[in-house]
């Protein structure tokens, strides 16, 4: 299928990476049509009523590329669809002790199910978005996804929801490119967006604090409760558990002789546990609803590279799968910040190989001692 016959649909949000992906792709002769989604926002926080991937200015920006670029564009409200699936998954996994990543669950349900199951119904052959990640295939024909050339801003994190389905209809344009390299290429297409800085923190908040979107819409997660430490002792009161993540250490309100941080959060009985630095941390984890890109998971033991954050290096473990969907991690050393809620990302190399969500500290240590007992017995 030649350029001009495959049509590419290209989420757009008036940024400059998704414009320099529709951009380029123009360039190719692809025919390509614009599509941007209207997201649902919290009007109540008294903020810009607006979800700040689709502010009036940036939906304006994205119509101005698309006439700019010669292709069509079109405004898909998604706002019902966002609030459930990604809005709510955030609510209730702080009810629940979680710190969610709902970034993950926005590319599983929104973008690469939603937004492409739309771009399909317009007869496109792919959805492209502006994502700093790349997909190319093995040698049996498997899709792979891999990280972005720019190291600092690969995305293949959060893009790790991904199966085979979607890396066939997906394209990547500006994975291939650094971040400064795309700032000049919107410059050289004339695109007037290369200086746009790029957005932090979570759309639909806003610009506003996390905690009071929860205050707002949970108020029973900011019910105060005791600050313990492992044996128990009493050290003060907490402001409610969704205030705090694990390896916090300012915004406790202790007075202590050394140093403390937040170890884990018990919402049954609403018990924040601190702990010194040599308390901070563990060299195992437990990770569940792990979508494996490949299509299936490994079925033997093997060694890998696990990023337990966005930012942080992947780091190298021992990996036991647990059936189709579960994966116990054993880390080389102890990792810091393994937190309830974020997810476990597996590579090999720069090929991300799936990733679930990790589990609470109780789970994990059944786990340690299911995985030692197999050791043992084996």
């Amino acid at each position: 299928m030649s350029e001009s016959n495959t049509r590419v649909v290209v989420a757009m949000s008036g940024g400059v990476d998704s414009s320099v992906a529709a951009a380029l792709l123009v360039e190719r002769g692809y025919d390509v049509l614009g599509m941007m989604m209207r997201l649902w926002s919290d009007e109540a926080l008294g903020g810009p009523a607006h979800n700040r991937c689709c502010t009036p200015e940036q939906m304006s920006d994205a119509r101005r590329i698309a006439d700019q670029l010669g292709i069509p564009f079109y405004v898909l409200d998604s706002k019902d669809v966002f609030r459930n699936r990604v809005v709510q998954y955030f609510i209730d996994g702080h009810r629940d002790g979680f710190t969610p990543n709902p970034c993950l669950q926005c590319n599983r349900h929104i973008r690469f199910d939603w937004l492409l199951k739309n771009a399909l119904a317009l007869d496109a052959d792919y959805l492209a978005t502006g994502h700093y990640a790349r997909i190319d295939q093995d040698r049996s024909g498997k899709y792979r996804l891999r990280g972005g050339v720019d190291i600092d801003k690969d995305q293949s994190y959060v893009l790790s929801v991904m199966g085979q389905s979607q890396l066939a209809r997906t394209m990547f344009p500006v994975g291939e490119f650094s971040k400064q390299e795309v700032r000049a290429l919107a410059k050289k297409f004339g695109l007037n967006v290369e200086g746009k800085k790029d957005s932090q923190d979570l759309c639909f908040l806003g610009g506003k604090d996390y905690r009071d979107f929860l205050r707002l819409h949970a108020p029973d997660l900011m019910q105060p409760g005791p600050i313990v430490r492992k044996n128990g002792e009493l050290l003060g009161e907490h402001q409610g558990l969704s205030n705090y993540t694990i390896g916090q250490r300012r915004g406790l309100g202790l007075s202590y002789d050394v140093p403390l941080y937040v170890l884990e959060m018990n919402p049954a009985d609403n018990l924040l546990v601190v702990g010194t630095g040599e308390e901070l941390g563990r060299d195992d984890l437990l990770a569940d609803s792990v979508n494996w890109v490949g299509g299936e998971a490994p079925a033997r033991p093997f060694r890998a590279r696990v990023k337990i954050r966005y930012k942080a290096r992947a780091q190298p473990a021992m990996l036991e799968p647990r059936g189709e969907d579960q994966i116990y991690v054993r880390f080389d050393l102890p990792q810091r910040d393994i937190t309830p809620g974020q997810a476990a990302v597996i590579y090999d190399g720069d090929v991300c190989l799936g990733g679930g969500v990790i589990r609470k500290f109780e789970e994990m240590e059944r786990a340690r001692g299911r995985s030692e007992t197999e050791l043992i017995c084996n």
